[in-house]
């Protein structure tokens, strides 16, 4: 029988890389770093991913096909933390490599368990030891490194800062070095799976959380209504549900000042990555207890796995 993976040329490889870790270790800065431009959203509040993300980055015969999950929880009380877990979770299913991302010189009870999410695979797991650029005493660096040592057999351990970009060379290098020999599976321009509307949506909530993280729960969702292209224009309408009428305020802001702001932000975003003069439409919604109901996240699109 004919392996329609296996490649022409000897030096094609292709394989799926989990980058894991415990909420705001920096996964999905990683990421975008390592793209060269922004897919996964970020914000200095945790549990901001909550879908797994694909990267994909071609480089001559190699294709690495990252993928951004949400950061592993302790506990899952909420019908949306469940589904996150079981995002970071399904991620590992037949990937060829993981990298596992911790934050500096911390080690917490929820690196532990994502640790042990680990035990089991048979694959190769890289740790990045990340943000190393906050460190002030770099003496203490090498004894955290062997005590991460023990901890597990990693393929290999890398310090690097993933906003800083430093050292992120080694990390594709040794990334690469672990994907099989195979045929690329996505064409060598595209960039990641998701729709267009997917990373609309994503971009919009990554400026609310980044505007009201503080004021805010995480009780926000973002539905794409509207996307349609009119000639050069891209005409986009979101939808922003909240949970309670309070929110819903706090949201608007000001005579609307909030949600202007929000637009704006999101508009400059949208307009660079799709190459596009756009037209955003926001408004807001109250959805009572969408985050608890396992039913409303599936009508959000936020699937079992």
């Amino acid at each position: 029988m004919t392996d329609i993976t296996r490649p022409e040329n000897p030096e094609s490889r292709c394989g799926f890389v989990a980058i894991v870790g415990r909420p705001n270790v920096g996964k999905s800065t990683l990421l975008n770093h390592i793209l060269g431009q922004k897919l996964s959203i970020t914000s200095r509040k945790p549990q901001t991913t909550r879908h797994q993300v694909l990267g994909i980055k071609t480089t001559g015969p190699v294709q690495a096909i990252y993928v951004d999950t949400p950061g592993m929880h302790e506990e899952e009380p909420r019908a949306l933390n469940r589904y996150m877990n079981k995002a970071a979770t399904s991620a590992l299913i037949d990937v060829d490599v993981v990298v596992f991302v911790v934050d500096q010189l911390a080690w917490t009870t929820a690196d532990e368990m994502v640790l042990e999410k680990l035990s089991s695979l048979k694959c190769p797991v890289i740790l990045a030891v990340n943000k190393v650029d906050k460190i002030e005493k770099r003496e203490t660096l090498l004894p955290h490194l062997d005590m991460l040592s023990k901890k597990r057999e990693f393929a290999e351990i890398i310090p690097l800062s993933a906003l800083k970009e430093s050292n992120l060379e080694p990390l594709e290098a040794a990334v690469n070095g672990y994907l099989p020999q195979s045929v690329h599976f996505y064409p060598d321009d595209q960039i990641t799976d998701r729709s267009e509307r997917f990373l609309a949506s994503e971009m919009v909530r990554e400026k609310i959380t980044r505007q009201l993280g503080a004021e805010l729960p995480y009780s926000v969702a973002v539905e794409i209504e509207e996307f349609r292209r009119d000639g050069k224009t891209l005409h986009i309408s979101a939808l922003i549900l909240v949970e309670r009428e309070g929110q819903k305020k706090i949201m608007i802001g000001d005579k609307g000042d909030r949600l202007r702001s929000i637009g704006q932000d999101a508009r400059a975003d949208m307009e660079r990555l799709f190459d596009s003069k756009v037209m955003l439409r926001l408004w807001v919604k109250v959805k009572r207890g969408w985050a608890d109901s396992d039913r409303a996240l599936k009508s959000l699109g936020m699937n079992d796995f």
